[in-house]
């Protein structure tokens, strides 16, 4: 349903939702919408009920549950002595680049047409050349050779299947008893989710416009591929790279971040996509790639919280460092040493050609990381 189409009284709490986000708050269109669903059931008696459907669906971080409160004293009374001004530079963005529906997904590919690693937000843009990579056979063969889950649907079968006993019985009815051949049927194998983070900071801007066309063929040639770029914000850029022009595409990418070449926050990052459910979500049973160099500035505590959630919600958890091309590499600082247990690959990045062949052999499977590492440090 439209805002346009909302009562006038859903009006202030739609509104508040907005006012989260634009404050950094993760707050996701599903929570703003079971605020409004709260407040309906509650009926509302009195503020105090939408205060607590507030508290109950917005679900503020306890760390800035106080300046919660001050907006929403802002908002619903008036009290503007009360907002607490963040820091705006600390807080990670979050930008969704809205998750189209199916038909608009068919619409949209139809379409034609840092050297240091730093925490300072630095916004920018960035233009894309068109240059021949050889990714065309990687877009045809990603879909074929994604590791694979079965799936509660099932479909018909000649042949080592299960009984339908339904519509054997339904059989059996039709033809007055006689007993054709019993109908079987099999669970589906379905390809896995790809989830795909790009870092964009400036230590990867050398590398960022071809990981961009790699995004592009992978989101073409799957169609459950996710992308989100990150750097101190975090991004949400499938839909635009459902184009199927790639020079569309990435100028549709161009103005969606905002971040190119700037600081990089992993650890805030990662953690800001794992607090919005439907994010969190893309990542449980998925294949995520990660391409970064993982060079995160200060304390790495929330970069090794955040990589543990995401180990425990993946199917398979992999980091592309381009640092790894060079032989002499070895996983030292204290960010790399922190995660490698939760990895189960840590392989070079450098280069499209490398990452291509290791995404079409995720199906294989790998020892961990760390063991790897180990062998050969």
């Amino acid at each position: 349903m439209s805002a346009a189409a909302l009562p006038r009284a859903a009006a202030p709490l739609l509104g508040f939702g907005r006012l989260l986000r634009r404050y950094g708050f993760p707050v996701a269109s599903e929570q703003v919408s079971g605020f409004m669903q709260a407040v309906t059931l509650l009926g509302p008696r009195s503020m105090n009920d939408i205060h607590e459907a507030a508290l109950a669906t917005l679900a503020p971080p306890p760390d800035r549950r106080d300046e919660f409160e001050a907006h929403f004293q802002s908002h619903f009374y008036g009290n503007t002595t009360a907002v607490i001004e963040g820091e705006a530079d600390e807080e990670t963005r979050i930008k969704d680049d809205g998750g189209a529906s199916e038909e608009e997904i068919q619409v949209a590919r139809q379409e034609e047409g840092g050297e240091q690693a730093s925490g300072a937000e630095q916004l920018s843009t960035r233009d894309f050349q068109r240059d021949g990579d050889g990714l065309t056979a990687f877009r045809r063969r990603l879909a074929s050779a994604l590791p694979a889950r079965r799936s509660f649907r099932t479909v018909r079968t000649h042949a080592r299947g299960k009984l339908d006993l339904r519509r054997s019985l339904r059989e059996i009815v039709s033809a007055d008893g006689d007993v054709p051949s019993p109908l079987l049927r099999r669970r589906q194998t379905v390809p896995r989710k790809l989830l795909i983070l790009i870092d964009v900071s400036g230590s990867m801007r050398l590398h960022t416009a071809d990981y961009l066309k790699l995004a592009h063929a992978a989101v073409q040639g799957a169609d459950r591929a996710e992308i989100f770029t990150f750097g101190t914000r975090l991004t949400r850029i499938t839909s635009a790279l459902r184009i199927r022009d790639r020079d569309q595409a990435l100028a549709r990418v161009a103005t969606l971040v905002d971040d190119w070449d700037g600081g990089t926050r992993m650890g805030p990052t990662l953690l800001a996509f794992l607090s919005v459910p439907r994010f969190s979500s893309l990542a449980r049973g998925a294949a995520v790639v990660i391409l970064s160099d993982a060079l995160e500035r200060g304390d790495h505590a929330e970069l090794e919280m955040a990589m543990r959630r995401l180990s425990a919600r993946a199917f398979r958890l992999s980091l592309a460092t381009p640092l790894a091309g060079d032989p002499r590499f070895q996983p030292a600082t204290a960010a790399l040493r922190a995660i490698l247990p939760v990895l189960d690959d840590l392989v070079d990045g450098s280069s499209i050609s490398g990452l291509t062949d290791f995404i079409l052999s995720l199906a294989r499977p790998a020892p961990a990381a760390a063991a790897i590492w180990k062998r050969v440090s």
